[in-house]
């Protein structure tokens, strides 16, 4: 029956394209070989799938300020790039078009930061996605990224 899974419960529904949790995937990868800037700050992608990504940076000294916690552009740096990956995650090449962090609490150095973006709203061109940073149990970080689809796609 069109829509349903295939009978092993592996892959894509029958008939309806490309399965979703491969293209997040495939286009995680694509997008993780052209982005020297999250992997020269250290970042990893942890996770991700359709419409969400998980990404990690732990903080060093050089990314501390004189209060000596964490600079706040280096916070936003994590937020973005996992922002970047879940807007990405379905395939089509998507940009941000504009971005709010609120800083709640500091990051200090040594600090595993851990960015977990997730899809709030994707229609036509636009999409929203909110991620949190937290270290461990507590939340340092509030960012909203609107994205905008520029044309293309990560994978064939």
């Amino acid at each position: 029956m069109s829509g349903d899974a295939t009978a092993d419960g592996d892959g894509p529904p029958d008939g309806d394209g490309p399965d979703p949790e491969d293209t997040a995937r495939l286009s995680g990868e694509a997008m993780w070989a052209n982005d020297p800037a999250s992997r020269g700050l250290g970042m990893q992608l942890r996770d991700i799938g359709p419409g969400y990504a998980i990404m990690t940076m732990e903080i060093t000294a050089a990314m501390t300020n004189g209060h000596h916690t964490a600079h706040g552009g280096f916070i936003f740096a994590l937020a973005d790039s996992a922002f970047a990956f879940a807007c990405n995650s379905h395939g089509d090449k998507a940009v941000a078009q504009h971005c709010a962090v609120t800083f709640i609490r500091p990051g200090r150095r040594g600090d595993l930061l851990v960015a977990s973006a997730h899809e709030v709203s994707l229609a036509g061109r636009s999409g929203i996605y909110d991620v949190q940073v937290s270290v461990g149990d507590d939340v340092i970080a509030e960012f909203r990224g609107h994205s905008r689809l520029v044309g293309g796609k990560w994978t064939a």
